[in-house]
């Protein structure tokens, strides 16, 4: 990944691996002992909302005994082993890497060594009170002298493993968490003592800060506070703020381009590695270009996905347009970027050698069907679908509220294309493959996987149409029955019917994920089962399925938030999960009454715990290309088919 950055220009990275080495070394000095600091720290699947102070320990601790629940210490050190490899070779690179500083998250053990210091219980994450123990972290008052220790030890043991490699410190105190106060007084000297803590350790340090929280807690930040807290680091040039969501919710306008902070324009597009295909081509090209003209502190763009599982152009496009002062013909661009993408060697013919030193020239369909992907898919301009949807399919099975959904959370269903289009590329793409005599398309990396992508999509697009149908057949049923009229066994066998299709559109879409690695849920898992090798196995094991499906039982708005089209994950999850629900309408469809709602949530719980704890879904991946051509063609013969 490093080598890809530094490829497209990236000169500044973020380097969080391995954060919980420096804050136990520098707890320790404190006087804490490891068993006060460990039990503070998520398992590996949730560091990341550990570090921002929105949860504490490893959801699922009371799966486990207490060693078993706690983040092993070999982990630890090999992550940190790890960062400095990766520190070494962005340096190698001329990549400037973005470091950890000291937050002010700490563990409640603080208060055996400076039982003095001012921390307050941060807001119940997401206002979650269901989240109970997980939340709720400690934050230390940035004003209270053991925070600006902290921070100082944060920065100084990093120089010391890493050497001097960067002045740029990333630091977010307040990730969909409020303040304690909204004083205006009181959120400067915030911002000056925690800029003073990283001052002391490298006087030339940069805050970088993610603009995130003026847009997810935009209520509270009102113009006044964010210019008093920005304003509490003095020098301009020492804070560095990231306009976190520029092509959907850009913050740099309202902010008065961050009170004349320097600032980056990010393209964030996926949340929780979300799989849909989506992107907003006009916004990349255009909006970076009108913000230049608009904003005299505009550095940079750049990108900042929580996850990166596809839609790999909307990514190069926008830096490549950072390297241009107009915005960059799309049309162009895709075909150009399609040449360099399959790089198939042309087929033994008694045709003349293509240019190009053998390489095939690609057949006129396969560009039409990215020129399709182009004005559709990666062409979305409605504000109410502003990110990666979901599918539908991937979501708890409910009667309704979870089809045709936008918005930003929970993340969007509704698409803003029309679907035919969709299903033509899939043909184009198809056709493309199988009817020219010099194409190597089922052979080629890349192919394979783009083909893979859109038809999953397009199977993921089909089944709102099959639940669609399965609902209204429920509704007409239970109209019949409470009308006294004697239709009910026929009405069931309509729920049965299409219930019997939208159970074998998930299996069919197994099939096809099945046929590429990268769509797998045995990849993640074996992933964790590597870093697990020297401890740490059976929570490794529940983190990694439990951030692809029930993050907390008791809390169930955040479950299915890293939903993953992935082999194993859509056949023994998400269909089981469909089938427990096919079977509830069936029933009561049968039976001429309405669905026991709080019985199903119950099934359906219970199901979901039962897997999280199971080894199910791990499945073997079958042969790529012949595999996935075999799909292929059976999709094609039933479409064909079906008309």
């Amino acid at each position: 990944m490093l080598d890809w950055a530094a490829l497209r220009g990236i000169n500044l990275q973020l380097a969080w691996v391995g954060y919980e080495q420096i804050f136990l070394e520098s707890f320790r000095e404190l006087g804490l002992t490891d068993d006060d600091i460990l039990p503070f720290f998520s398992g590996p699947a949730f560091q990341s909302w550990n570090r921002f102070g929105n949860i504490q320990g490893s959801w699922g601790a009371d799966n486990f005994t207490k060693d078993e629940s706690v983040l092993p210490l070999s982990f630890i050190e090999a992550q940190f082993a790890l960062q400095k490899r990766i520190v070494a070779r962005m340096v190698e690179l001329g990549i400037t890497p973005v470091l950890p500083a000291f937050p002010g998250f700490v563990p409640s053990t603080l208060r055996k060594v400076r039982p003095d210091a001012k921390v307050t219980a941060a807001p119940n994450w997401f206002r979650e009170e269901k989240l109970g123990r997980y939340t709720r972290d400690l934050f230390l008052d940035p004003l209270d002298k053991t925070y600006a220790e902290l921070q100082r030890l944060f920065v100084k043991k990093q120089i010391e493993a890493f050497g001097n490699v960067t002045n740029v410190y990333t630091l977010d105190q307040f990730n969909e968490l409020s303040p304690a106060s909204g004083d205006e007084a009181y959120l400067t000297d915030v911002a000056a003592n925690t800029y003073a803590g990283l001052a002391a350790a490298n006087p030339a340090a940069v805050w970088l800060l993610q603009g995130w929280l003026f847009y997810s807690s935009r209520l509270f930040w009102t113009q006044p506070r964010i210019e008093a807290y920005l304003g509490g680091v003095r020098e301009p040039r020492s804070m560095l703020v990231l306009d976190l969501f520029s092509e959907s919710n850009p913050q740099w306008q309202r902010t008065r381009s961050y009170a004349g902070r320097p600032w980056i324009w990010c393209q964030l597009h996926d949340f929780g590695g979300n799989m849909a295909l989506e992107g907003r081509v006009h916004n990349l090209t255009r909006g970076p270009i009108e913000a230049l003209s608009q904003s005299t502190s505009l550095v940079g763009m750049g990108l900042t996905p929580e996850a990166y599982e596809g839609n790999e152009i909307v990514y190069d496009l926008l830096l490549d347009q950072a390297w241009s002062d107009t915005p960059i013909d799309t049309y162009s661009y895709f075909r150009d970027w399609i040449k360099t993408r399959y790089t198939v060697a042309a087929a033994p013919s008694s045709s003349p050698p293509c240019a190009g030193g053998g390489q095939a020239l690609l057949p006129e369909e396969l560009y039409d069907a990215w020129e399709i992907l182009r004005t559709s898919v990666y062409s979305n301009n409605r504000s109410d679908i502003p990110q990666v949807p979901v599918s539908t399919y991937q979501l708890r099975p409910a009667i309704s509220g979870i089809a045709n959904r936008t918005g930003h959370s929970p993340h969007p269903t509704a698409l803003h294309y029309d679907p035919a289009l969709l299903r033509t590329a899939w043909r184009l793409m198809f056709k493309a493959a199988s009817s020219t005599r010099r194409s190597a398309l089922w052979q080629e990396p890349a192919f394979q996987l783009d083909f893979v992508d859109v038809t999953r999509q397009v199977l993921s697009n089909d089944f709102d149409t099959l639940y669609a149908n399965l609902v209204g057949a429920y509704h007409d049923s239970i109209a019949l029955a409470s009308g006294g009229r004697h239709a009910r066994p026929s009405c069931s066998r309509s729920v049965r019917r299409w219930g019997a299709k939208l159970l074998r559109l998930l299996s069919v879409l197994d099939s096809v994920l099945r046929t590429h690695e990268h769509f797998t849920l045995r990849r993640w898992v074996d992933a964790a089962d590597a870093w697990a090798a020297a401890g740490g196995g059976q929570l490794f094991w529940f983190n990694a399925r439990s951030q692809v499906t029930v993050w907390q039982a008791d809390a169930p708005r955040l479950n299915d938030y890293a939903a993953k089209a992935w082999a194993g994950l859509v056949g023994t999850y998400y269909r089981r999960r469909w089938a427990i629900f096919v079977d509830t309408l069936v029933q009561a469809s049968c039976e001429g009454r309405t669905v026991d709602e709080g019985a199903l949530e119950r099934n359906l719980t219970s199901f979901e715990r039962a897997w999280q704890q199971s080894g199910q879904g791990e499945a073997e991946v079958a042969p790529l290309g012949p595999g996935l051509r075999s799909v292929a063609e059976e999709l094609a013969a039933a479409g064909e088919e079906n008309g």
